[in-house]
Formats: structure tokens, sequence, C-alpha cells
């Protein structure tokens, strides 16, 4: 089985992303700034290995590239919300990161290169106003983006493109928009990424609207990077994937809800019928017959049981995908 690093394996996606591989059977090279406290105890996976490297430097980063010897890298390090520091160290760290991890793995003889990008990239939440030409949001969306984080994630893509561009067939780059992940614990009531529970998101609209009520879980993620690894031969080098579950994170059709907190948005926003999604996944169940298996409506029984909705998995019609 393939030899896998991942930068950035210890944070939220991470984990998760390290964790799934390594029980898909695939040896596993985790990489963050510091060695995680419990590296060498007797519950880590035993095909995970644990390294700590700092990515901005690009001394280090070729060296853990040399060193390792993956088959394919998948970067998930960076700052990884936006304003979470300043602006300019946001950009600097996340596009620097970007370039020294795939230019490390190409120079190292790495086949297969992925990049984490967001759907930040599209624009939406601009305090200047936002209107997309169609919803749902597809890979075709024009990007806009209009903070240091989401132009850092773009800079991830377009370096992906660049490799790819310089390097032709022999390598194998590819990047992916992971919408807002969900680490098992959340459905249990840990706080997500923003602060809130995704109970108190889907209690008031107003804390998922920011997103345009996107989600996925966490290992869905890594189940879509485990057809991506596998399919990357077959697909346009340096392509792009969102990545998100089957549904909205909301109670409400978007249709309803959009238009509420994205003034103009009536006649787009009606497109979203049902429990349709702002955000695409047909392009990686067309391209790499991926599919998300949970949805909040499954995987957060309690607060099922609390709305009195219908249980229901699956993804919608591809009309409303």
């Amino acid at each position: 089985m393939s030899r896998v690093l991942v930068t950035g394996g210890a944070g939220r996606l991470g984990r998760s992303v390290v964790a799934g591989l390594a029980e898909a059977g695939y040896d596993v090279v985790s990489v963050d700034r510091s060695l995680p406290a419990d590296s060498r105890s007797a519950d880590q996976h035993p095909a995970v290995e644990h390294r700590g490297a700092e990515l901005t430097d690009p001394d280090a980063t070729h060296a853990l590239m040399r060193s390792t010897r993956p088959d394919a890298v998948i970067n998930l390090a960076a700052i990884a919300v936006p304003f979470s520091a300043p602006e300019h160290v946001i950009l600097r760290t996340n596009a620097v990161i970007a370039h020294n991890v795939a230019g490390a793995a190409t120079e190292a003889g790495v086949r297969r290169i992925v990049m984490a990008s967001s759907p930040t990239v599209l624009g939406y939440g601009s305090p200047a106003g936002w209107l997309p030409p169609a919803f749902p949001l597809t890979e075709e969306t024009p990007p806009r983006p209009w903070h240091a984080y989401g132009v850092s994630k773009h800079v991830a893509e377009q370096v992906a493109q660049m490799f790819a561009a310089a390097r032709g067939e022999a390598v194998r780059y590819a990047s992916f928009r992971p919408c807002y992940v969900i680490a098992p614990e959340e459905w249990e009531g840990a706080p997500t990424q923003q602060g809130h529970t995704v109970r108190e998101r889907l209690d008031d609209p107003a804390l998922a609207a920011p997103a345009l009520f996107n989600y996925v879980d966490a290992r869905d993620v890594t189940s879509f990077l485990e057809a991506l690894l596998e399919r990357m031969g077959a697909i346009r080098n340096g392509d792009t994937f969102l990545v998100g579950a089957a549904d909205a994170l909301a109670r409400r059709p978007l249709a309803e809800l959009i238009p509420e907190f994205v003034p103009g948005s009536e006649e787009l926003a009606a497109e979203l019928t049902g429990t349709a999604p702002a955000f695409s996944i047909d392009k990686a169940h067309r391209v790499l017959g991926w599919e998300p298996a949970r949805s909040w409506r499954t995987e957060l029984r309690q607060d099922l049981a609390a709305s009195g909705e219908p249980a229901g998995a699956g993804r919608p019609g591809k009309d409303t995908a």
C-alpha cells in the first residue's frame, strides 16, 4: 500500500485524515510543527509515523520529503481560520507552506501531490456585497476572495496548477475545497471551528449563514481523498474539487434561508430546492465516483429526535447537488 505524507496531521481535519488513511491500509506519515505528546503511546496506530517540521522553512521541508520518501503528499498545513492572525501573516504563511510543500515533494520524486484549498475562494460573505452567477456554486464559479485566508487558498490552487504546467503529466497535482469540517467528536457536542456546537448552528441560522450553510464530515473528506489518490492519473492535472455534504446544515430549505442573509439572492436561491446544499459535489461524484456517507440528519441523533425531522441519508438528486 502507498506511503502518504499528511501535513497538518495534528489539526482538526488532519487527525481524521491520518486515522482514516491508516485504517484503510496506507502507510502514513503525519507532519506538524511539533510532535504530539502521545505520539509514542500504545494506542497510536502502528501505521502512522509522526514527524515535526517547520514547513515555512524550505530547507526543512526538503529534508522532510527526502527522509520520508512518500508516494503521495496531502498538504493540510495552514493557518486554518480567517482573521485568526494578522492578514499579512495568514497570506504569507499559507502561501509559503503551499509552495514549499509542493516544490519539495516534486523535487523528492513524489508523484501525487494534493493541496487543501477552501470554498472561501469564491468570496461569499464580502462586506461589499456578493452574488454568484448561479446556485449551486461549483468549481466553475469565478473566484472572488476578499480576505487573506481566501487569497492564500486560491494561491494554493494556483501553485498546484503552476507545477502541473511546469512538469506535464509526470507528476499529478490536485486541489480540493472542503466545506466547514465537522470532526467526529463535534457530533457529540464538542465546539466546532467557530466555537459553537453543531446544534447551535442548526438552531440559529445566523451562525451557519456566513458559510452559506455548508459542512462536511471529516471522515467523508478522508474517503474523498482516498478516491482522489486512487484516480489522480485519470483527472485533469491540477484540477480542483469541492467536497461537502449532500445537504445543507439547515432545517429550512436554502431557497428560504439564503435570501435572508444574502441581499438580492431570491431568484438565484430559488434553484436550491428541498435539502439541496449551496455547493455542488457533482464533479467529485462524476469524476471520482465519490459520495459523502454522513449527514447531520444521521450523525446528530439527539438533535434529530429534538427537531422531529424525518431521518434520511443519501445524496439529493443530481439536479439539486
